[in-house]
């Protein structure tokens, strides 16, 4: 994968070149098609995801979760927390070992992570909370 792509995805701004290139070198693209589900809640997660182009629907159950676009990334709690995926989501892939070892290889990008895993994690609280 070119890592000037990865500048277009939040979770790596402000990453050096090196920091880039590290993360790039673990990443795969993978063109999905329309309407396929990429993940399903419930999975076993082994991907982290972050989308180029195109977009994509986050649902709990029949429940509407959010829209993604460019630049937006998913898949991160699963992974990094090895808990299974707590949302299905229907549209540029790393592995689960992959994105592990770029936390654990950058900790610039793991911290990222962690404040992105915590802001989701509050997102979701407040999502139960108004459905209760």
């Amino acid at each position: 994968m070119d890592e000037s792509r990865l500048e277009s995805i939040p979770l790596f701004e402000g990453l050096s070149r090196k920091e880039r290139r590290a993360v790039a070198q673990r990443a795969d693209e993978v063109d999905i098609d329309a309407g396929r589900a990429i993940v399903r809640e419930g999975e076993t997660p082994y991907e982290f995801f972050a989308i180029e182009e195109g977009t994509a629907e986050v649902k709990r159950g029949d429940q509407h979760l959010a829209d993604l676009g460019p630049g937006d990334f998913f898949g991160e709690m699963g992974v990094m927390e090895n808990a299974p995926r707590n949302a299905s989501v229907t549209a540029v892939v790393m592995t689960g070992s992959a994105f592990r070892q770029v936390g654990r290889e950058l900790p610039e990008v793991a911290k990222k992570i962690r404040k992105a895993i915590d802001e989701r994690c509050r997102q979701l609280m407040t999502v139960g909370e108004e459905t209760s």
